[in-house]
């Protein structure tokens, strides 16, 4: 299961499960005909994406804010397929802000946004999950988050939701020791989403063109660094630390899907 996969990185980590022979559960709000804020991108094209590419996935609609949603969405796993391997904590509020500016410029709006798309939805589907998959054997959960050694991210709301989710990554894994499940963080680079591709007046073909997004990854690189966690019969080992998509890539030996292997990012 992939939560918040309409685009950006749960699109690509839900894409590349699908190519590595996992049947994906898709998550989020966006469906075709009616898309967030009219961002490009639904849970209903991840799924085509999916299938395009000799993968199984199915949409769910789910607004992670909502309890009960999120809930359902466990139970009609439950019902359809019996067992949850893996989790992908992705949703996430606040895109719709600048992450700029300084504490007193921004508003509460900021924090709330982000902390309850993001912190709280994720923390509320490992609520309903983790029962869950104890019950059918254990599995792993990822959060994703952003981590540069600690550095300060230069927005107050931001970089304290993202470092609430590795410690929530961390306190999960605290929990849940000796019972063969594994909860870790995972922080991609700076990203080709969608939105950022639109907000540099660009697309996938003259991305290139712009020299702020010379240095950047996919949505399929850490998607590529998920599947190798995943079939890794020794994530146990890195339960409860957080890895940024370079590093994974070394470890691991995998690129991006243009060939290429970024660097862990730095701020």
């Amino acid at each position: 299961m992939v939560t918040g996969a309409s685009r950006g990185a749960g699109r690509g980590i839900a894409i590349e499960l699908g190519k590595a022979g996992a049947m994906v559960y898709v998550t989020g709000r966006s469906v075709r005909g009616k898309s967030t804020n009219g961002w490009p991108g639904t849970i209903d094209d991840t799924v085509d994406e999916i299938q395009s590419v000799g993968g199984t996935g199915t949409a769910v609609q789910c607004d992670h804010t909502d309890d009960e949603q999120t809930k359902e969405v466990i139970e009609k796993i439950r019902r359809e397929h019996g067992k949850l391997d893996l989790l992908v904590n992705n949703a996430w509020g606040g895109s719709e802000h600048d992450i700029s500016g300084t504490y007193e410029e921004n508003t509460m709006d900021h924090w709330n946004s982000m902390f309850t798309a993001g912190v709280r939805a994720q923390l509320a589907t490992n609520y309903y999950a983790v029962p869950f998959m104890r019950e059918t054997g254990g599995g792993l959960i990822i959060h994703t988050t952003f981590w540069d050694d600690w550095k300060y991210t230069g927005h107050f709301y931001y970089d304290l939701a993202k470092n609430t989710l590795i410690r929530i990554a961390y306190g999960l894994s605290e929990e849940l020791k000796g019972k063969d499940m594994a909860v870790l963080a995972v922080s991609p680079g700076f990203m080709r989403t969608e939105i950022v591709l639109k907000d540099f007046h660009t697309d996938q073909e003259h991305w290139r063109e712009v020299e702020a997004l010379k240095v950047t990854e996919t949505p399929h690189y850490v998607g590529k660094g998920i599947v190798a966690l995943a079939s890794d019969p020794n994530v146990i080992r890195k339960t409860g630390k957080v890895f940024r998509s370079g590093d994974l890539a070394e470890e691991y030996g995998f690129t991006d899907i243009d060939g290429k292997r970024i660097p862990p990012f730095h701020i």
